[in-house]
């Protein structure tokens, strides 16, 4: 495969190659990144951790929205940035993995009991998640000493953490009757979870992650921007939106929006969009630790941001 070929390549980069496929067909560009990214580890350079998994990312304007007609060394500039982008992706993953497992290579997995138990508080069955009970969870996880292993091993399926009930309960009283709508939903846990307190809540996905998530059919195949066009919902809930996305923004600019929630990491690098919560000014933010206490594992790291439309200004100018 060829750069020369940009479609072809851009079409394939969608099916999420593996990191064996990307360095089989790009070594060349495989060497770079690698060496890119051993810098910037042991420099510990977030800045240059944020350029490789967004590689070429420039704010949107609308000269460049306008700008659609590219030349060939524009096109071929376009695909080198997404094969790295999808390249460091593996490679970051690839590396955590091996931070929280001290493994290299082989199979990595719970053992006996570490997996029956975190089955037992965690799953109904599978990998399907339930509301856990906060009591079972503080008196049974301190038993479980493979801890490090369980984000690892559930990340792959698109699991980014685990939604107590008391979290779920506080969530719906927030929501109360207004229509919300859930915008990059993943597998529909958190929706599942608010429906069976009572909550009307519709999830919506692009399903760009059939790799990894097996998307229920209560989850409705939607873009999120237009997800927000068609249902004008009042509350929208996103839970580890994608760092760097595009598609939050739309919620700032969406009018029917009273309330935004995100769940975010605490490490800005991992995931939402920042610099939007930064410069949006309809809006104003509240950090709930009330609300972040009540995710699992506490050793994630979460955070809950809480974002309320303001009131518009009117003109109360009295006339002379």
């Amino acid at each position: 495969m060829k750069l020369n070929d940009p479609i072809k390549v851009l079409a394939w980069l969608q099916q999420r190659p593996s990191a064996h496929d990307l360095h089989a067909a790009f070594p060349e560009e495989w060497k770079a990144m690698e060496q890119e990214l051993q810098a910037a580890l042991a420099t510990r350079d977030t800045t240059r951790l944020h350029r490789l998994l967004h590689p070429g990312a420039k704010p949107e304007t609308p000269e460049t929205r306008a700008k659609i007609a590219l030349n060939k060394r524009e096109k071929q500039d376009l695909v080198r940035a997404a094969i790295r982008q999808r390249m460091a992706a593996l490679a970051i993953e690839r590396h955590g993995l091996a931070i929280a497992t001290g493994r290299t290579s082989g199979k990595v997995r719970f053992n006996l009991f570490n997996g029956w138990l975190a089955q037992r508080l965690l799953f109904r069955r599978d990998l399907e998640r339930k509301p856990v009970s906060l009591r079972w969870f503080k008196l049974l996880w301190p038993l479980v000493w493979q801890k490090r292993l369980l984000m690892p091993l559930v990340e792959r399926k698109g699991i980014y953490c685990f939604y107590s009930l008391e979290f779920v309960r506080r969530l719906g009283e927030l929501i109360g009757s207004r229509r919300c709508l859930e915008i990059a939903a993943g597998d529909g846990t958190l929706s599942r979870f608010l429906h069976e307190q009572g909550v009307a809540v519709t999830a919506t996905d692009d399903y760009s992650w059939q790799d990894r998530i097996a998307f229920p059919g209560a989850v409705e195949r939607l873009e999120a921007g237009a997800a927000l066009r068609h249902y004008q919902p009042q509350v929208v809930l996103c839970s580890w939106p994608p760092a760097q996305n595009s598609f939050e923004r739309e919620v700032f600019r969406t009018g029917s929006v009273e309330l935004y929630i995100a769940v975010v990491s605490t490490h800005r690098f991992a995931s939402g969009n920042w610099a939007d919560y930064d410069s949006q000014q309809a809006f104003t933010v509240e950090r709930r630790p009330d609300l972040a206490r009540l995710l699992l594992p506490p050793e994630l790291g979460c955070e809950v941001l809480v974002f309320r439309r303001q009131p518009q200004r009117t003109d109360c100018t009295v006339p002379r």
